[in-house]
């Protein structure tokens, strides 16, 4: 796997981020892939192409289909019968938080989303009946100690967003960036909407470097209930942080 390395300008920083993304094993498309409910058995299902609008009609709850396809790519999903380094519990009234100890990161999502298990991801939770509400943490190397290392957070947020949040058929828009420092560590958020032909998804994402890791962590909406869900997904956002491992 490649890994993103210190360049000598901040030019050529730009660039290597540019030219890596597609190759980091970074699981494209977040929140828009298809997924497999975590269940006590040993499973691998190759998903189907399939369009994000038939998928949602389609969708059951988990202890009726072990499948849930809603993505555009068709990867293999594993389901493993492993327990994770890593734990839910109760947190503000609501949600639900996850520690990730051995990877040094912490989040909440909201109560009632399921755990599936999607190649290239370290983390998702989805919601069984809105399949555009979910979260995804990612997680690839770097050379690098600090987000500001790969430029500003227009320019990081517009690079994901278009190199591997969102598929280059659909139309994006970055409606805003910026920079938040907790704990002397930076941390960019950014919110977009990526337009499908039948749907828009509205989402948020945070990124910032740590243990030798660039963490992505993104969630969102269908842009329909957008007004209902941006609070608890501010809070998914807010809550996410990284600790040294």
């Amino acid at each position: 796997m490649a890994s993103l390395q210190h360049s000598p300008s901040s030019s050529i920083h730009q660039t290597s981020f540019l030219n890596s993304l597609p190759q980091l094993g970074v699981q494209k498309y977040g929140g828009v892939l298809p997924a497999v409910c975590r269940r006590g058995i040993s499973l691998i299902v190759k998903a189907e192409h399939a369009s994000m609008a038939s998928s949602a009609n389609s969708l059951d709850k988990c202890g009726r289909r072990q499948m849930i396809a809603v993505g555009v790519i068709a990867p293999w999903v594993s389901l493993v019968n492993q327990t994770p380094p890593s734990f839910a519990a109760e947190s503000k009234k609501g949600f639900l938080s996850v520690t990730d100890k051995k990877d040094g990161y912490s989040f909440v999502y909201p109560f009632g989303w399921q755990e599936v298990i999607i190649e290239g991801q370290d983390k998702v939770f989805k919601d069984v009946i809105e399949p555009l509400e979910s979260v995804s943490v990612n997680l690839i190397p770097t050379g690098k100690q600090n987000i500001r290392d790969f430029g500003p957070p227009q320019e990081v947020a517009e690079t994901l967003i278009k190199k591997v949040l969102a598929p280059p058929t659909q139309k994006t828009k970055i409606i805003a960036a910026s920079e938040n420092d907790v704990d002397g560590k930076a941390y960019y958020t950014f919110e977009f909407t990526a337009q499908a032909p039948n749907y828009i998804r509205h989402a948020l994402g945070v990124v910032t470097v740590g243990n030798g890791k660039f963490y992505t962590l993104t969630t969102g909406a269908n842009e329909r209930r957008w007004g209902k869900m941006k609070d608890r997904l501010q809070t998914v956002i807010e809550s996410f942080k990284i600790s040294n491992v």
